[in-house]
């Protein structure tokens, strides 16, 4: 609606303008066209059409090519839209036309500040202040410079007897006021590379890339600084902004096929873990570890993601070991933790699991480490009581038809008919109810679900807790007492 609202509000405007181009078209533009033209290119500059007002004033320049506001207007529309490459000849032009016009003075003397030119815009606030003495923001702009240039000797000094990380603080008091200037932003870059703040380099290095035409150095260091702090993603942004440029260049180019085949496996790791296939993802991950060799971002990305598929995978032995040397290096790293807890869980060291959860959750208080740490409590707790995994001898990731075979072997084995001595039926008795127990809860996925997060489904008070089965429902001898006179089939 609101696009409609303003289409029709811009037809007066359309239809003056066609008929100042039809009027154009039949002989040349009359003082009224160039007087419409600036008129109109002023209300479209008011309402944020830039393109269209940019329009209307090439128009009035094109009508009388010696009317300064015309240019002064123009170069208004430029700076509005960040060109200010494109502003200064007009501005130039507006003060050969005009020389005591202090407006174009003061936003010359302005794009000359920021482009670091101070000899050039400290010549344009003298003649402003030679116009108007009490003007306080050129006075204090004429005042600045003498000190800029000081800061620039200074820094150029400390950077030839290679103190660079000092020259840092000066670059930055003139940068602040000369932000254009691409030569002091690339000496500041050079000083934070030299004293190891790559980041504060890249934000340096963006925007003489964007202000530099075919800027390809430039791309190339920001790819290379993205790559060597791990951000892949944004290094291949940056070399395809150079390749664009350049699709052979040298430097570029290997640098492109490097990152991408590295973004690749990455990607395809994390494929895998989508799909938790982690056995394969492990594959990937470490192929990723031959790949880069050198950059230690990506050996740190790919080492926590091994320590979480190994984790989910129920490897807790090779969980542990991963787990802990990113710990080493990094020892409030959360998802380390987290994974680490659960490697210990799979190990059954539950106390050892609480004490990561606790520290997890002392780094960051979120679900997933006040839910791991309740659990870790529950199995702890549990642990003390039936392990029905312990019953039957299977480590908590074995699969269904290990978990049968178990119980097949040891219902045999403790079996009440095979026992003759009163007092060891009912020893085999409770061994063979428990046997049971345990092969109806790990063969049941509901059941083993919330026995591995703390909870006996069979346990009664767990079970009149949670208003459900009690495990006695399976018990396969009578509550009469008698003799066992039944035979099992296995």
């Amino acid at each position: 609606m609101l696009n409609i609202y303003r289409f029709f509000r811009s037809l007066p405007l359309l239809f003056v303008t066609l008929d100042i181009y039809n009027e154009g078209v039949e002989g040349k533009a009359s003082k009224k066209d160039v007087e419409q033209h600036l008129e109109l290119g002023k209300q479209l500059l008011a309402a944020g059409q830039l393109a269209d007002a940019l329009s209307h004033y090439n128009a009035a320049i094109e009508g009388d090519p010696e009317n300064y506001q015309s240019y002064f207007r123009r170069a208004t529309v430029y700076l509005a839209m960040g060109k200010s490459k494109f502003a200064l000849p007009d501005l130039d032009k507006c003060i050969k036309l005009k020389p005591d016009f202090t407006g174009a003075r003061s936003n010359r003397a302005s794009v000359l500040l920021k482009q670091g030119k101070l000899d050039e815009a400290k010549a344009d606030y003298k003649a402003i202040l030679d116009v108007n003495p009490k003007d306080e923001d050129a006075k204090a702009k004429f005042d600045l410079i003498g000190p800029l240039k000081e800061n620039i000797l200074y820094a150029n000094q400390l950077i030839e007897q290679g103190q660079k990380e000092n020259a840092i603080q000066y670059l930055s008091v003139v940068i602040e006021h000369c932000p254009w200037n691409i030569d002091l932003r690339n000496k500041r870059a050079d000083a934070y590379i030299h004293s190891g703040q790559p980041r504060k380099a890249i934000d340096d290095i963006r925007p003489a890339a964007k202000m530099v035409p075919d800027n390809t150095e430039a791309f190339y260091k920001l790819s290379t600084l993205h790559y060597s702090l791990g951000d892949l993603e944004e290094s291949l942004i940056a070399i395809r902004d150079c390749l664009k440029l350049d699709p052979d260049h040298k430097q570029c180019f290997p640098q492109y096929k490097k990152a991408k085949k590295l973004n690749k496996q990455f990607e395809s790791a994390q494929e895998f873990m989508n799909q938790q296939n982690y056995d394969d993802a492990i594959l990937k991950l470490e192929a990723t570890l031959k790949t880069e060799t050198e950059v230690p971002a990506f050996r740190e990305r790919a080492n926590q993601k091994i320590c979480t598929c190994l984790s989910k995978n129920k490897d807790a032995e090779r969980a542990l070991v991963v787990c802990s040397e990113i710990l080493e290096n990094d020892e409030n790293n959360l998802d380390a933790l987290c994974d680490r807890a659960e490697a210990y869980i799979a190990n059954e060291q539950y106390e050892e699991a609480i004490n990561d959860y606790q520290r997890a959750k002392d780094v960051e208080d979120n679900q997933r480490t006040k839910e791991g740490l309740e659990r870790a409590q529950k199995l702890l707790k549990q642990s003390k009581k039936r392990d029905y995994y312990k019953i039957l001898g299977v480590p908590r990731n074995a699969r269904k038809r290990e978990i049968t075979k178990a119980y097949r072997k040891l219902a045999q084995q403790w079996h009440p008919d095979n026992f003759i001595n009163e007092e060891e039926k009912k020893a085999a008795e409770t061994k063979f109810i428990d046997i049971a127990a345990a092969k109806e809860v790990l063969t049941d996925p509901e059941m083993r679900k919330r026995f591995d997060s703390g909870e006996d489904p069979l346990d009664p008070e767990q079970q009149q807790q949670s208003h459900q089965h009690h495990w006695g429902h399976f018990n396969p001898f009578a509550s009469g007492g008698g003799p066992f006179n039944f035979k099992f089939h296995f």
